[in-house]
């Protein structure tokens, strides 16, 4: 069996890379237009705000589904890293869910945010009710560098 015109092992290395670059939150490679750090505060009205490290807090507006995680009170009082658009001095704009915008600063590396079901097996980026048995997903903080 005689390998094609780029060599088994080429074939493979460049397939291992493309699924590399995939495992990566778009936002990372896209050259998402801003970020802002901080720590997650619910607000009034369970508005999500992040209070920097100079004390200027920032209200973060998302689509729905990114909300349901800036929401998540597990959430609550850790240093988060949104990345998106300043539309203000104390507005922010996430980018869109589908981009995995939102990370999880712990220990200086970055964690995306996940949710796992221990019984089916199923992970999700959305918090609440497994799809299949309906048991409460566990936070599942997975490193950017790591498949999801």
């Amino acid at each position: 069996m005689t390998p094609g015109p780029c060599g088994y092992n080429e074939a493979m290395y460049r397939r291992r890379f493309v699924q590399a670059v995939w495992a990566l939150p778009a936002s990372l490679w896209a050259g998402a237009a801003d970020s802002v750090r901080g720590i997650l505060e619910l607000g009034r009205g369970d508005q999500p705000v992040l209070r920097t490290a100079s004390g200027e807090r920032v209200l973060i507006e998302a689509d729905e589904d990114s909300l349901k995680v800036l929401r998540d009170p597990r959430l609550a009082g850790r240093e988060m890293e949104i990345l998106g658009t300043r539309l203000g001095a104390s507005r922010f704009r996430a980018g869109p869910f589908y981009q995995k915008n939102i990370l999880v600063i712990k220990n200086g590396k970055k964690y995306l945010v996940t949710y796992w079901c221990d019984v089916c097996s199923i992970r999700s980026y959305t918090p609440g009710q497994c799809a299949c048995c309906q048991e409460e997903t566990e936070l599942d903080l997975r490193p950017v560098d790591s498949p999801p």
